[in-house]
């Protein structure tokens, strides 16, 4: 868990230490001005912040299918050989005609760990994808469950939003880390100095680093809370009880076993304890569990549409 974890924070640092080192790099050749970044204004550096704030979350969920099949090994069904996988089809089928999306493309990857996943740019182009584990050890209204929860997912649009939300706190560590840098660096020259010093590299760097972990937290409560959206959407889209069930069988399993660019998008989470709670993509399933019962004894599973309001 902790090594999965590690591996995630340290990614996503190192992107953005290099999208830092490239404005560092271009500031030093005097691209925004003798005074750097901060020197030619605020406006100017939040416009490249955002240019490489968003250009690798929107490359990254452009090619999100072809990675996940490629990380997962996943094969998608185009004509499906034996009973399984018919009705795996006929049910993603019948759930996102139910959900108003169109039909996704169905996969299967080879896990002996329960899980499942969606992802893809576009709502009514996404992949949905199941493990041989989840279809050996769950029984048929389980693993029905588990597909609403994604196809909830995509029809809520859940990989846009994330994505966007990630361009977005992305975009604001690299502005202030800049920021950050040019005053350090002015304060240790006593303003003498013109353009950036190696104090500004050096406190930039330190800046993107702790404000990239800030930025991971709150890409991943908002992650947690759309968890419990798809919890809502698969129980209205199947029944509450076989959602409590699915959770449940999953609750007995190991972790994820999704890599890091998938996890948030998978039925199930690793269970981290202390600070690392902060760094997960999914809420503990017992709390899943708790929300999905308190949603039913107030009555609002009244139908699949009850899930996308």
């Amino acid at each position: 868990m902790l090594k999965r974890t590690s591996l995630f924070l340290m990614t996503n640092l190192a992107v953005l230490a290099v999208f830092g080192g490239i404005l560092t790099l271009l500031s030093q050749l005097g691209v925004f001005g003798p005074e750097g970044l901060t020197g030619s204004g605020y406006l100017p550096l939040l416009g490249i912040a955002a240019v490489f704030g968003f250009g690798g979350a929107l490359i990254s969920l452009a090619l999100s299918k072809t990675m996940a099949k490629r990380a997962m090994g996943a094969q998608v069904i185009t004509h499906p050989r034996g009973e399984t996988e018919q009705w795996l089809v006929d049910t993603v089928g019948d759930l996102s005609r139910r959900a108003g999306i169109q039909m996704p493309e169905v996969a299967i990857f080879d896990s002996p760990t329960p899980n499942a996943f969606a992802t893809g740019a576009r709502r009514d182009a996404a992949l949905v994808a199941v493990s041989t584990g989840l279809l050996r050890r769950m029984g048929r209204d389980e693993v029905r469950a588990v597909l609403g929860h994604e196809i909830t997912h995509a029809a809520n649009g859940d990989m846009v939003t994330l994505t966007l939300i990630q361009g977005v706190v992305n975009t604001f560590v690299i502005f202030f880390a800049r920021i950050i840098g040019s005053v350090v660096d002015s304060a240790l020259s006593g303003g003498r100095r013109r353009g950036p010093g190696f104090g500004y590299f050096v406190a930039s760097f330190a800046a993107e680093m702790v404000l990239g972990l800030l930025a991971t937290m709150i890409v991943m409560w908002f992650s947690r809370r759309r968890e419990f959206r798809a919890d809502a959407g698969g129980a209205a889209l199947t029944s509450p009880h076989a959602m409590s069930s699915a959770l449940r069988a999953l609750a007995g399993g190991r972790g994820s076993e999704l890599p890091d660019s998938l996890a948030a998008f998978g039925i199930k989470g690793d269970v981290r304890r202390g600070l690392m709670k902060l760094f997960r993509s999914h809420p503990p399933i017992e709390e899943r569990i708790a929300a999905l019962q308190e949603r039913a004894s107030l009555g609002r599973f009244h139908g699949p549409a009850s899930a996308f309001s």
